[in-house]
C-alpha cells in the first residue's frame, strides 16, 4: 500500500466523489486541496485555509472515506493540514498605507474565492430560473446602483443560485480585473468572525469585507440566530450599501422567512429579490446537454430524456445521474442506452418517483386546510372565488404533483379538461407576477408531500 501511486489515487477519488457528490461540490470544495502523502497508514490533505478545513470535514470526509477505502482496500486515518499563510489571516485584504512619498496604491490581488467554472456562459436559462438570471446580469452591467442592490436569490438546494452567485463574481473581474470581489459562504463568514475575535484581529476583519466593491454571501440563513455575527454583519451591510458597494446574497428560503432582526430584513427587503424555481423538463435536458457535450461524453439524447424525467428536484443531482452513467459505461465498456441507465440510476430514479405518487385526495385535503372549506365545497358547482379560487390552486397542483391527463384531473373535480388547462396556465401566471404568492404555493406543495411521505 505504501507504494500506491498518490496521484493516481487522488485522480482516482475525484472521479469517484464526482459521481457521488456531482462535479460542482468537487471543483468547489475538493479539487482545491491537495493529497500531500500516504505514510504510517496516514492519508495527509492539505487545505486552502481553516474554512474549506471545517466545511470538508464537516460534509465531506465521510463521503472521502468511503471513497478511499473503496479505491485502496485497506485501513487508514486521514490527517488535514492548513496550507502556509502569514499570522494575520486578513493580511492580504488590508489596502497598503498612503505616504507622503508614496505614489497611488495599486489594488491589493488577494484570495476571492471565486469558482471559474460558475459563468453566465455555462448557466442554462429556462422559464424557471430567467428572473434571477438576468437580474444577475443587470447587477454586473450596473453594479452598486441602488435598482440592483442588494440582490437576494433564492431557492431550494441544488437549482442553480451558487452558479449565478460566481458567475456575477467572475463577470465583474472579468470587466474590471483590479475590483475587489469577494464570495463568501454563510457559514464561512460566521467562522472567520469567530475567529476575529479570538485573535483579536477585528479591525482587520472588517476593513477586509468594508472595503469591498462587491459581496458574495453563499446561505445567508447560516448568519441567522447569530446574534453577534447578524449585528456585525448588519454593520458591513449598511457601510458597503452607503459607500455605493454591490451586496449578492443567496439562501434557501425567502427573506422574509429567515427570521432576521427587523433592520436587516427591511434592508434585504427594499433590493431586487430572485427566486429559482424547479426547472422544467425541456430545461433539464438542456441542461444534460451541455454537461454532456462539455465533457465529450458519448450518450443520447433519448438517453437524457430518460435521466431528466426522473430527476426533477435538483440540479446538482441531475448532473450526478449523468456522470454516475457515464462512469459506470466507460468501466464496464458498455454504450449508454435507457435500460442500463434504468439499472444503474434505480435508486435514485425510484426515489423521486416515489416523491412525486402523489394523489388528488391528498391534494385536496390539504388545500381544504389551507383554505379552510370543505371537500364537499371544493367538488362543489359553486363559483364564488372564495370556493374557485382554491379549486383553481388544487386543479394546478394535480397537473404538477401527479402524472394523470388532463381530462382525468377534471373528472375529479366534475370538470371538463379546458377548465384545468385555464387553472393551469392562471396559476403559473400569478406564480410568474405575484413574488408573494410562489411561497405560499410552495409551503402547500411541502405539506401535501409530507402528507404523502406519511
Amino acid at each position: 500500500m505504501e507504494n500506491l501511486n498518490i496521484n493516481e489515487i487522488w485522480a482516482n477519488l475525484l472521479k469517484n466523489l464526482e459521481i457521488k457528490l456531482g462535479k460542482d461540490i468537487c471543483d468547489m470544495w475538493l479539487k482545491p486541496m491537495k493529497i500531500n502523502s500516504f505514510e504510517g497508514g496516514v492519508f495527509r490533505f492539505e487545505l486552502p485555509n481553516e474554512v474549506w478545513l471545517t466545511t470538508v470535514k464537516d460534509r465531506y470526509e465521510k463521503h472521502l472515506t468511503e471513497a478511499l477505502t473503496e479505491i485502496t482496500n485497506t485501513p487508514f486515518a486521514i490527517e488535514y493540514t492548513i496550507t502556509a499563510r502569514e499570522e494575520n489571516p486578513f493580511k492580504d485584504f488590508i489596502e497598503p498605507e498612503i505616504t507622503a512619498s508614496s505614489q497611488a496604491p495599486t489594488k491589493t490581488s488577494f484570495l476571492n474565492r471565486l469558482n471559474p467554472y460558475f459563468t453566465f456562459e455555462g448557466f442554462i436559462e429556462g422559464p424557471s430560473n430567467r428572473f434571477a438570471y438576468k437580474a444577475s446580469e443587470a447587477v454586473v452591467k450596473k453594479i452598486g446602483e441602488r435598482t440592483n442592490n442588494p440582490f437576494v436569490i433564492f431557492s431550494a438546494p441544488g437549482l442553480g443560485k451558487t452558479h449565478l452567485l460566481h458567475a456575477i463574481g467572475n463577470q465583474l473581474l472579468r470587466d474590471n480585473p483590479s475590483a475587489k470581489i469577494l464570495y463568501m459562504s454563510g457559514e464561512g463568514f460566521v467562522s472567520e468572525y469567530i475567529e476575529s475575535l479570538q485573535k483579536k484581529t477585528s479591525d482587520a476583519f472588517r476593513q477586509k469585507y468594508r472595503s469591498l466593491d462587491c459581496l458574495l454571501i453563499d446561505d445567508i440563513q447560516f448568519v441567522v440566530g447569530k446574534e453577534a455575527c447578524e449585528q456585525e454583519f448588519f454593520y458591513t451591510f449598511n457601510s458597503l450599501f452607503d459607500n455605493k458597494k454591490q451586496i449578492v446574497l443567496t439562501s434557501d428560503r425567502t427573506p422574509a422567512q429567515l427570521t432576521l432582526s427587523e433592520r436587516l430584513s427591511s434592508r434585504i427587503l427594499s433590493g431586487i429579490v430572485a427566486e429559482i424555481k424547479k426547472p422544467d423538463l425541456e430545461t433539464r435536458i438542456a441542461i444534460l446537454r451541455q454537461k454532456r457535450d462539455s465533457n465529450n461524453f458519448d450518450i443520447g439524447d433519448d438517453v437524457l430524456a430518460f435521466i431528466a424525467e426522473g430527476v426533477q428536484a435538483s440540479i446538482r443531482e441531475l448532473e450526478g445521474c449523468l456522470f454516475r452513467l457515464t462512469s459506470y459505461c466507460s468501466i464496464h465498456g458498455v454504450n449508454a442506452t435507457v435500460p442500463i441507465a434504468r439499472e444503474v440510476l434505480a435508486d435514485i430514479i425510484s426515489t423521486e418517483q416515489e416523491k412525486y405518487a402523489i394523489s388528488i385526495t391528498q391534494i385536496k385535503k390539504i388545500v381544504c386546510k389551507h383554505f379552510k372549506i370543505s371537500i364537499e365545497d371544493l367538488n362543489s358547482k359553486k363559483k364564488n372565488n372564495s370556493i374557485a379560487w382554491p379549486r383553481q390552486v388544487a386543479m394546478y397542483l394535480a397537473t404538477e404533483l401527479t402524472t394523470l391527463s388532463l381530462p382525468e384531473i377534471g373528472r375529479e373535480f366534475n370538470r371538463d379538461h379546458s377548465t384545468v388547462v385555464h387553472a393551469r396556465e392562471k396559476l403559473k401566471e400569478e406564480i410568474e407576477q405575484n413574488p408573494f404568492f410562489a411561497p405560499v404555493i410552495n409551503q402547500i406543495i411541502t405539506d401535501v408531500k409530507a402528507v404523502g411521505n406519511n
